[in-house]
């Protein structure tokens, strides 16, 4: 009898395993069919049709709030940090580059495949989003074998196949149609670069686990360090199948099961309370910190270009949808090349945002002197990036350094001035942390959230949350799409109404 409740036990992980993968790939393909032939981002339609799966699937009786009857959706809405690796580490090259000026031969080993076989995908780029959902599966399943992670929930004994699953077909699924120079080093890159990242996320869970008695610094904090630090060493490294996949597709997969596990927890979330004051500031967050922060760089900085104001808005805030956007290509090809310098840069500041988060968890509430005094120095590094893009003329260096000036202090003004202002209404240290993640969509405090490091509560709501706010981005990329057929020109008005309707926005979500 136990044999047999084994083997239906195992037949039934397959069964969700193949079933996580027809939803994800396909809201994702579907995305991308909505927005082909435009210039703008699928991402904006992931966000509506993960949401309407979670809520669909539990209205229907098919799960309940968190989707515990789909583990491995609820699995690919936790490998925000996997996902994000390749990003690091491309963004650790790229300052290399700028330090050193190097040169770095731009000869590439493959030549993308230009047949379409879905509207708006072309044979490649689906490799890509395939090998991506393996890929982060397999890791994360093969990264809680090894730290023997045991959370008691239905995955527990099924991660060493579901690692082998991931891993072995994500090293068979390269596109053939691509013209690749030699496929066998090709191949070879990919193991690596899978291996390498399985590495560095068990090395970061053990740092971050044996710092934890001293200060609760989140794995994404070491994850980052470790993987721009590589980036910096492996200047000349050629992208394999793996980076290539998590660049194209690996934050839109995890946004995809994030959307549908938050979607599923939509009328629980209504009935806490206090979440109308959460979800209020995320909303009118988006709009006060997206289009103020575009607002400054239009009329201060005067750098009304989308090779400037995509990636400088994607490293800024660390917006996840923003940066899946710029990484993938949608937004062009400089923007593609400066983003990943511009979400690394303020990572920087993170060693002060993090700390003194870990520190404000542990007293259960803000530090507000501390978080007054990153506010201080925000400003005044935001100002001076204002100054350098100012007198940038075009030129490609001038920008990139007022960027990452910019992506800096933006940062640091954006996370702990949004927390100032939700601690000095009253707000929980919980709820606030939600609350201005959302607002901009920070990648860094969803994935510390999501770890734990604000309760259980925090942690289980997260996903919904960050969601809502989502609901801007036919906004927000609207306007991206707008300005990438208008050759790269923003239009300055609604950047300026948008910005004011935020404000108007924070400050009636704070009165009442």
């Amino acid at each position: 009898m136990e044999f047999i409740t084994d083997h239906f036990a195992s037949v039934h992980i397959l069964n969700q395993f193949w079933l996580t993968f027809l939803l994800v790939i396909s809201m994702v393909l579907v995305s991308r069919t909505f927005v082909a032939g435009t210039r703008y981002s699928p991402i904006l339609i992931i966000v509506v049709f993960g949401l309407l799966m979670g809520f669909i699937l539990v209205n229907t009786g098919l799960a309940t709030p968190g989707l515990p009857e789909f583990p491995i959706v609820e699995l690919g809405s936790r490998v925000t940090i996997t996902a994000l690796m390749a990003s690091f580490f491309v963004g650790g090259q790229e300052i290399r580059k700028l330090i050193t000026n190097r040169k770095i031969d731009p000869k590439d080993i493959v030549v993308p495949s230009s047949e379409e076989i879905f509207l708006g995908t072309k044979a490649t780029q689906f490799m890509f989003l395939v090998r991506a959902f393996f890929i982060l599966i397999g890791i994360e399943s093969l990264k809680r074998v090894i730290v023997s992670h045991d959370s008691g929930d239905a995955l527990d004994h099924f991660y060493p196949l579901l690692g082998y699953l991931g891993l072995v077909a994500s090293i068979i699924l390269i596109d053939h149609r691509a013209k690749i120079s030699n496929k066998a080093v090709y191949i070879r890159k990919g193991i690596f670069e899978t291996a390498v990242i399985l590495l560095l996320l068990v090395v970061s869970y053990h740092i971050a686990q044996w710092i934890k008695p001293l200060i609760a610094l989140p794995e994404i904090f070491f994850a980052m360090i470790l993987s721009v630090s590589l980036g910096l060493i492996m200047v000349h490294w050629k992208f394999g199948p793996t980076i290539r996949s998590l660049l194209f597709a690996g934050i839109p997969v995890v946004l995809a099961a994030n959307f549908m596990v938050g979607g599923s927890r939509i009328a629980d979330a209504f009935q806490l309370g206090g979440m109308t004051s959460v979800l209020s500031f995320g909303f009118f967050g988006q709009l006060f910190w997206m289009f103020g922060g575009l607002a400054i760089l239009i009329l201060i900085g005067k750098a009304n270009h989308i090779r400037n104001l995509a990636p400088g808005m994607a490293g800024s805030l660390s917006h996840s949808g923003l940066t899946g956007a710029c990484t993938a290509g949608d937004l062009g090809p400089e923007a593609a090349v400066r983003a990943p310098i511009m979400i690394n840069i303020p990572f920087i500041g993170h060693i002060f945002v993090f700390s003194i988060l870990a520190a404000s968890a542990t007293a259960g509430r803000l530090l507000i002197p501390y978080a007054l005094v990153v506010v201080a120095v925000g400003l005044a590094l935001t100002w001076l990036a204002l100054k350098t893009l100012r007198t940038a003329n075009g030129s490609d260096k001038i920008e990139i350094r007022g960027l990452m000036l910019f992506s800096l202090g933006w940062q640091l003004v954006a996370v702990f001035g949004g927390l100032l202002i939700l601690s000095l209404s009253g707000m929980s240290l919980g709820d606030a942390v939600m609350a201005n993640a959302s607002a901009i969509s920070h990648f860094g405090l969803f994935a510390a959230i999501q770890g734990g490091m604000f309760g259980t509560q925090a942690a289980g709501l997260i996903a919904f949350v960050f969601a809502m706010p989502f609901l801007v981005h036919p906004l927000v990329f609207g306007i991206f799409g707008k300005t990438a057929e208008n050759n790269g020109i923003m239009p300055e008005k609604i950047v300026y109404a948008l910005a004011l309707i935020g404000i108007a926005g924070v400050v009636y979500s704070m009165i009442f």
